[in-house]
């Protein structure tokens, strides 16, 4: 089949003479990435999510500020436990965080603790869906916007909530995580109408590491701010800057290259004639049936929600394992949990670089990438979590492992969260609703399982975690390598693409 060449030097392969089904373009003069709008979104959306996981992991620190753990009921048989021995020079500190006079403490215990991690997670699981399906319909922008906004708003409320009761807390922490759930879908959607196929893999994990950074500077800038300022003084200081990146994000980002006021014509040609018809809306219909019965998709599915298990355990409940097992101070749990992250985010941003660069040279196809990408992040970061089950009390031993876990893990972004803006990419917002809320289970369940399993603060309900969470991810990284592919699927094409492919089925026939 021959194609007729796009303007302005640049050439689509027509997908059907490739092994992925996914355009790659030749291109004469591709406009540079650098100081570009895509560029310039990509950035935007890092910071956004940087905010997203800032607001979504504050009160994984600020927990342990806010129980007094001098009024906990005390744990049964603690006599059995292989306590760990306090870090040097810390024997005669107290277990109890000391705040600002006036500021409360909770007798929150373990399980309850478990219980207000979780219940973000129960509002998450509601709108990732919805918001993927009208994100597809509408566009991102509005949505992702008044999604972090909503979630700002609400943390401002969380000292509050919390004075006036547990229920008044969980369900705000639940509300959050309603406005959290439109956050990620609108992302892909909008990635759908601006990325390039070469370009997916840095742009998407450039963006999406956000959530890693977030991570990495909220966790020990929690544990500061709770120690010199009181820990209500976190929910204020992210609520707000949450509030001020909203600003930013209405001001310049638009949902698609055609109006887009501050993009050359150069880069919306390219951009535009690079995506092809799979860079529009899916309109109000979506084929539910085919997606329900596609092996691909379900693949994503499962290996997501495995990923997530590991991510999500250690996400919520690494500060309250470096404080009651391995002692650390309020500022050093802080630090040492976002250790595993800032890895994470190098990592994942990195491997988009390397990705795109595999698939441009041709050196492995989209599908080979995304699985070699997804296993060579689970497999070792799960032989590493065996490993930190074992590490005792040693603290080095026990942070480098989990710290180099997270690490590698990063890698998984250019793997099976790429995926399926490869297999429907007009669909890709919708998409991620469905895998996100799928992938969301998890961060109900893990930081519960979490709580019963480490009741007793033993060494051995720990390891449980840790054994739970490695094998499930070598369960995902099975699953993936088995039944994953990169290839757009039928479902997914375009009445303009189905019917060019039908030309070339007749013609290959004719001749």
């Amino acid at each position: 089949m021959s194609a007729m060449p796009p303007p302005n030097g640049y050439s689509i392969i027509p997908s059907d003479e490739r092994e992925d089904s996914e355009p790659l373009i030749k291109n004469d003069a591709v406009p540079p990435v650098c100081c570009s709008a895509r560029l310039n979104l990509a950035f935007l959306m890092f910071l956004g999510f940087s905010m997203v996981y800032g607001l979504r992991v504050n009160m994984s620190v600020a927990m342990v500020a806010m129980v007094n753990t001098t009024d906990s009921k005390p744990a049964q048989n603690s006599s059995v436990t292989s306590a760990c021995p306090l870090p040097a020079g810390t024997e005669n500190s107290s277990n109890t965080f000391l705040q600002p006079e006036g500021v409360p403490q909770y007798p929150w215990d373990s399980e309850t603790q478990g219980w207000l991690l979780g219940a973000f997670f129960f509002g998450y699981l509601c709108t990732q869906i919805p918001g993927g399906y009208l994100c597809g319909h509408y566009g991102g922008t509005i949505f992702l916007g008044l999604g972090v906004l909503g979630t700002a708003v609400l943390t401002l409320l969380t000292p509050l909530a919390a004075q006036m009761g547990l229920y008044w807390l969980f369900a705000l922490r639940a509300l959050e995580g309603f406005g959290e759930g439109v956050t990620f879908p609108a992302m892909m959607s909008m990635w759908a109408r601006w990325a390039p196929p070469l370009e997916r893999s840095r742009l998407m994990s450039l963006s999406g590491s956000g959530g890693n950074f977030g991570a990495f500077v909220a966790l020990p800038l929690t544990g500061y701010i709770c120690q010199t300022l009181g820990w209500p003084a976190v929910f204020y200081i992210c609520g707000g800057a949450g509030c001020l990146w909203t600003v930013f994000w209405f001001i310049f980002v638009s949902d698609d290259p055609r109006t887009h006021r501050r993009i050359s014509k150069e880069e919306r040609d390219y951009i535009i004639n690079s995506i092809g018809p799979q860079g529009t809306g899916h309109g109000w219909s979506v084929p539910l049936l085919s997606m329900l019965l596609s092996v691909p998709l379900w693949a994503i599915i499962i290996t997501q929600m495995c990923a997530h298990w590991s991510y999500y355990t250690l996400l919520t409940s690494l500060p309250t394992y470096m404080n009651v097992i391995m002692h650390f101070d309020l500022k050093s749990n802080g630090f040492l949990s976002a250790l595993p992250y800032l890895g994470g985010w190098l990592f994942s941003t990195l491997s988009g670089v390397v990705a795109d660069s595999l698939i441009e040279r041709r050196v492995f196809s989209v599908t080979v990438v995304r699985k070699l990408f997804t296993v060579a992040g689970l497999l070792p970061a799960a032989a590493l979590l065996v490993g930190a089950s074992y590490a005792g009390c040693s603290h080095i031993l026990a942070v480098t492992l989990l710290t180099l876990s997270s690490t590698i893990s990063g890698i998984t972004t250019s793997g099976y969260y790429v995926n399926q803006i490869d297999i429907a990419p007009r669909y890709a917002g919708f998409l991620l609703g469905i895998t996100n809320t799928f992938g969301t289970i998890p961060g109900v369940l893990a930081p519960i399982a979490t709580g019963y399993f480490t009741e007793d603060h033993t060494l051995a309900g720990w390891r449980t975690v840790f054994w739970v969470a490695a094998g499930i991810n070598i369960s995902g990284a099975l699953i993936y390598i088995i039944f994953a592919s990169g290839k757009i699927q039928p479902w997914a094409l375009t009445e303009e693409e189905r019917a060019e492919a039908e030309k070339h089925r007749r013609r290959s026939i004719s001749t």
